[in-house]
């Protein structure tokens, strides 16, 4: 039986206590930022083994006779077409996603919020779609100072501008795409109208990471200030926290710096109702119980220490693709450091650069990049592959990996000749496409083609959900083919910062 670190169960009972007790804190009707990711958490799932990436969603349903969801987008990311890493789509295709994901689990939103609208054309094309399926639209301006200037900020003329979102449950989950899309001015928005109208409605973040309750050091926290070093985030003590309570919890930056500025502003709202209970630290906002469920810390620990060598090789790759800055990637090699972590403790990197060389060395005198992959199975196996006329190097792997775990003897084919030289013929002869061998997802068609014939094939094909989480390193950055093909097996993917073609335009 697979070990795990986190026990699901067990943090759903406190993680769902705890937000019904800060509930019945102001007067049953709560604002609930939500922070990170709503659902498909996979970092939380790769630091936290155990963990189920759409755990919150469950939480949701729990609660789903209790709650309102709102979603928000900024209107500056839906016109810059700001796109979101893990899926790589946009943010405005991320939040039509969410809708569709929140749907499949029986949960609908009640509406979405556009932030910061400024007549955005994108936004209003955006907002237009959506009304014309059926999803209500709201529009928050931006508010001139933001949030240092308190006296218009928390005025009719700041939030009381702001159209006002009737919501019918006493929780209200504000959450978005990604980061920067104005959930917590939302929430402040509507605390003060809430105000207004005489009703004492409250405020409470629920964001995983950090673990407020786990040392400054621990490799999860660790992990995340990797996770965030694009955008320079960095955990310390609360300062606030310990010196009312002189018990030490860990935040984030961010958190702390505006800590004083939201405090006024939440006191501002709450003179204007009853007297409310107003937070002495970033942590008091907090309902974050993930650290209860954490029920091997050595497991977590090694997992977390494997997440930061993953996010310097994909901050490295984006470094080289011309994504992100040196000083990212620097950022995570001296928290590697300083965890004492090195590059080869990813056991399928050295075996991946052993095999390109290997195959480099055989194919002596031949022109062409050598790309090597490795994949660490769940029982601990190793399988590799390697690039060829027919196959990337992706393809090879991914096929040698299911034949292994379907105990198909090596020498046969899973494949045959004839199939992958008629596609190479259509690629090559008709498309114009840059490399006649077939990418990931090309072969992972023909293998579901060739399944319909021939039953090896078949119980090979069945072995691909045994792929998932499944760690994989290539020595070069995959085509897009072998991206997404990668992407939809669900594996831990990192790569070298090499191009597998010297061609500056790759298909």
């Amino acid at each position: 039986m697979k070990k795990i670190g986190f026990d699901n169960e067990k943090y759903l009972k406190e993680q769902s206590a705890a937000i019904l007790d800060r509930v019945k804190k102001f007067d049953n009707k709560l604002y609930l930022e939500f922070g990170g990711k709503l659902c498909f958490d996979y970092h939380a799932a790769r630091v936290l083994p155990g963990y189920d990436p759409n755990v919150k969603i469950r939480l949701l349903q729990q609660l789903k006779d209790k709650i309102d969801i709102v979603l928000c987008i900024y209107a500056g990311d839906i016109e810059k077409g700001r796109v979101r890493g893990d899926f790589g789509i946009t943010y405005d295709a991320a939040t039509l996603k969410l809708i569709d994901d929140l749907r499949k689990w029986g949960l609908d939103i009640l509406a979405v919020v556009i932030t910061r609208f400024n007549n955005q054309s994108s936004a209003i094309i955006f907002k237009n779609k959506l009304e014309h399926r059926g999803v209500k639209v709201y529009l928050h301006l931006p508010i001139e100072g933001y949030p240092v200037n308190i006296d218009l900020v928390v005025s009719d003329d700041g939030f009381g501008r702001n159209e006002y979102i009737e919501t019918r449950n006493p929780i209200v989950v504000i959450t978005g795409p990604g980061p920067g899309s104005g959930k917590l001015a939302t929430c402040f928005s509507q605390l003060y109208n809430e105000h207004k109208r005489n009703i004492n409605a409250g405020y409470a973040k629920f964001e995983t990471f950090p673990i407020w309750n786990l040392p400054l050091k621990h490799p999860v926290n660790v992990a995340y200030e990797a996770a965030t070093a694009d955008i320079q985030d960095f955990n310390l003590v609360d300062p606030f926290h310990l010196n009312i309570y002189k018990e030490t919890a860990i935040n984030y930056n961010r958190d702390v710096e505006s800590f004083p500025i939201l405090k006024l502003i939440l006191s501002r709202i709450f003179n204007k109702g009853a007297n409310l209970p107003v937070y002495n630290s970033p942590t008091d906002m907090g309902v974050n119980r993930a650290g209860f469920g954490i029920v091997d810390d050595d497991l977590v620990q090694q997992a977390a220490k494997q997440e930061l060598i993953r996010r310097y090789f994909r901050y490295n790759t984006e470094y080289v693709l011309g994504i992100e800055k040196k000083e990212t990637v620097d950022r995570v090699v001296l928290l590697m450091e300083e965890m004492g972590v090195k590059v080869a403790d990813r056991v399928v990197v050295e075996v991946a650069r052993t095999t390109a060389e290997q195959a480099e060395i055989k194919g002596k005198g031949n022109a062409g990049i050598y790309c090597g992959a490795a994949i660490q199975l769940s029982d601990g196996r190793i399988v590799t592959g390697k690039n060829s006329k027919l196959l990337h190097a992706a393809s090879s792997l991914v096929l040698n990996a299911v034949k292994v775990l379907a105990k198909i003897p090596d020498e046969i084919l899973l494949l045959s000749p004839n199939i992958i030289e008629q596609i190479s013929k259509l690629k090559e002869g008709i498309l114009n496409a840059e490399s006649e061998s077939l990418d990931l997802e090309e072969t992972l068609i023909a293998l579901s083609i060739s399944a319909a014939t021939n039953h090896t094939v078949e119980l090979a094909m069945k072995k691909l959900i045994d792929l998932k989480s499944c760690e994989v390193h290539m020595t070069h950055i995959p085509t897009p083919g072998d991206e997404v093909g990668l992407k939809r097996l669900g594996v831990n993917l990192t790569t070298d910062g090499k191009f597998s073609s010297r061609n500056l335009f790759v298909t």
